[in-house]
């Protein structure tokens, strides 16, 4: 006994010790803003270790409300608790941690048991009587984590948890933006939809007016096919939008969890506030914020780790073993000769394998300089896209404004153009012109504020939650 509890001891000293390097941050270049808050600045670039940076506190400030819109944060609420993609992404947790449980259990005894029974002559020889054994015995084996090696496991597996979590963060994020997009597109759809349908009354009365006129005589056939075209074109354009806002209502109801089916919206496009406040978020906050880059570094780690167990793999193996119980001819004479028990120790290890193990380390040590150039990538697009997404809400403000500006300009043409052709001073052909235009202008001006909406929606999945 004495012998066995100095091997454990030597066991418990050695297990401070572990194969391979520990996580020790990845260096990535980052700018002290963002260009496109202030496009005349220039930007400064420096390095940072990542596994210095923590978490912005700001991080969980329910954004949506800045919208103002109720309906919105009702689909929302909705989305977060019974969209199935996102439930999904919860299970992959459950699994992560279950998966770290079981590996966890490798650094620990496994107990098990056993028991038999038999009968016959056990030397196969006639003159031996035939006789019975009866064997009930508990055992116990112990491989000791001398090198790290399941350590190293467990570090990945706590990593991986950690990813999922992220993971499951991002499917949130993202399915928060969607929710938001596609609402702002239904709202879209739905002045569009009006705009035509008030672009349909007005040209189908204008054609009944140019259709008694050509009965008259007043005006040459051409005119009257003129207006029966913009008739049409108005008249086409309305299924479209009715389409368009049945599959969007279809879309947000299975977002939402529910079956499919139409949905009330609330503000309408025209009345959606645009004084949306965003602060300053710097490019480093990013690295401590979205998901994907932090699941990225989760995945440096994990792999880390495996290549510290793939190292330890090279090494010995100690294993402690241990048998107690009892063994009789018949169950009333089970134990009365005492306990039967055995205890041992082994060592195992590899001495030559054509450099299979070597090769092993190489993959994984090549693994982990993947998963770091995964990271970096992961980086360098979480910057493209803020970068992308400020600059789409610049240009979409000063386009909305044009856009604003054209509307105004070509609904008083399209006035003034039919005062002009009522009384005789201007051709059909100008006002059927200036209608084209009025008509382009607000279809044109509700797409751009509704990719003005949508780019704030963007911008909350870009910047890694809310603010």
């Amino acid at each position: 006994m004495k012998k066995l509890s100095l091997i454990f001891f030597a066991g418990l000293l050695l297990a401070a010790c572990k194969s391979g390097q520990n996580y020790q941050g990845v260096t990535v270049p980052v700018t002290d803003r963002f260009q496109q808050n202030d496009p005349g600045y220039s930007q400064t670039i420096s390095e940072v270790k990542v596994d210095t940076l923590e978490l912005d506190s700001t991080l969980n400030i329910i954004w949506f409300d800045l919208f103002q819109d109720p309906v919105l944060d009702t689909l929302v609420a909705k989305a977060l608790e019974r969209n199935q993609d996102l439930l999904i992404a919860a299970e992959t947790i459950q699994q992560a941690q279950s998966a770290l449980a079981v590996q966890k259990s490798q650094m620990l005894p496994a107990v098990g048991y056993s028991a038999g029974a038999s009968r016959g002559n056990f030397a196969f020889n006639n003159s031996i009587p035939t006789s019975n054994l009866l064997t009930g015995f508990g055992s116990l084996s112990w491989e000791l984590d001398f090198w790290g090696k399941f350590r190293r496991l467990n570090e990945a597996a706590r990593a991986d948890i950690l990813a999922s979590a992220e993971g499951y963060r991002a499917t949130r994020l993202s399915l928060v933006s969607t929710v938001a997009n596609a609402y702002f597109q239904l709202l879209e759809y739905q002045l569009s939809l009006e705009i035509s349908q008030q672009t349909l009354a007005l040209r189908d009365s204008m054609e009944t007016i140019i259709e008694a006129r050509f009965e008259k005589g007043i005006i040459a056939e051409i005119d009257l096919n003129q207006a029966q075209i913009q008739t049409a074109i108005a008249a086409g354009s309305v299924p479209i939008w009715e389409r368009l806002i049945v599959q969007t209502q279809n879309l947000i109801r299975v977002l939402t969890g529910d079956i499919p089916g139409s949905i009330e919206a609330g503000i309408p496009l025209r009345e959606q506030s645009l004084d949306i406040f965003i602060p300053e978020i710097l490019p480093m906050q990013l690295l401590a914020r979205r998901p994907d880059v932090l699941a990225a570094e989760q995945g440096i780690i994990a792999q880390n780790a495996v290549t510290g167990a793939a190292k330890a793999n090279r090494l010995p193996n100690i294993s402690l073993s241990g048998l107690i119980g009892v063994a009789g001819t018949q169950f009333s004479a089970l134990g009365s000769n005492g306990a039967s028990w055995n205890i041992g120790a082994s060592l195992a290890g590899p001495i030559f394998n054509w450099g299979a193990l070597q090769r092993q380390v190489d993959i994984e040590e090549s693994r982990t300089r993947q998963a770091i150039l995964a990271y970096e990538r992961t980086v360098l697009h979480a910057y493209q896209e803020v970068e992308n997404t400020l600059a789409n809400i610049r240009s979409l403000k000063k386009e909305l404004i044009a856009r604003e500006a054209h509307v105004v300009a070509a609904v008083k043409a399209q006035y003034l153009s039919q005062e002009r052709y009522n009384q005789g001073v201007t051709s059909y052909l100008e006002y059927l012109e200036s209608q084209r235009q009025a008509f382009d202008a607000q279809l044109n001006y509700a797409g751009t504020k509704q990719e003005l909406l949508s780019s704030y929606a963007v911008l909350y999945k870009a910047l890694g939650g809310g603010w």
